[in-house]
């Protein structure tokens, strides 16, 4: 199973990240961070991805627009990059106009080992490759600022390649948090008033 999706259009701008403020002195009042507004109008793009949650494993590619020819090409980048030993592979994506283009569909029969899996409309959540794409901005983007649109490729290039140096099996739902146990013993009785 492979989850594909874009990520985008993300443009060339400053990304906001947690930076500390310098310290005020002693009874100073606690101030909010601020951040000068950049409309980033310095290039644009969309970052295709795929994500393979049963070994964590992740691939991606930029294009400069969302089309048809784009998507069809990324699907053979996918085609190289995953084990050819693999007798089947189900792709699950969205239901954008992109996905379902005739030329997906022809792709689709040149390559029979595919099968597309389209989630159901307004179940994003359901495409595993969303909550990676959090991940991948954490790492890529967050708390940088990029002049061109290059600069964007560098990074998610280097951020693919690090995740993948460290790659783990995705488990759905959230992480579980240590919490510590109870002391033994009779619970709190009720406050009367």
């Amino acid at each position: 199973m492979v989850c594909l999706d874009e990520m985008g259009p993300e443009a060339a701008k400053s990304f906001p990240g947690r930076q500390p403020l310098p310290p005020r002195g002693a009874g100073a009042p606690a101030v909010r961070a601020t951040q000068e507004i950049d409309y980033g109008r310095r290039g644009k793009g969309y970052i295709f991805g795929a994500f393979v949650p049963a070994s964590g494993a992740a691939f991606t590619a930029p294009y400069a627009g969302r089309t048809i020819v784009n998507w069809v090409d990324f699907l053979t980048q996918v085609e190289r990059w995953l084990p050819a030993d693999a007798e089947r592979v189900y792709a699950v994506l969205d239901n954008l106009s992109t996905h379902r283009a005739t030329d997906v569909l022809l792709f689709a029969l040149a390559h029979p080992r595919w099968e597309f899996v389209f989630q159901p409309t307004y179940a994003a959540y359901l495409n595993l490759i969303e909550p990676w794409w959090k991940t991948l901005r954490s790492l890529a983007l967050k708390g940088k600022r990029f002049e061109t649109w290059a600069e964007i490729e560098q990074a998610i290039g280097a951020a693919t390649t690090y995740w993948n140096a460290h790659r783990h099996p995705y488990v759905w739902g959230r992480r579980r948090r240590h919490r510590p146990g109870r002391p033994a013993g009779l619970g709190l009785t009720p406050k009367v008033a």
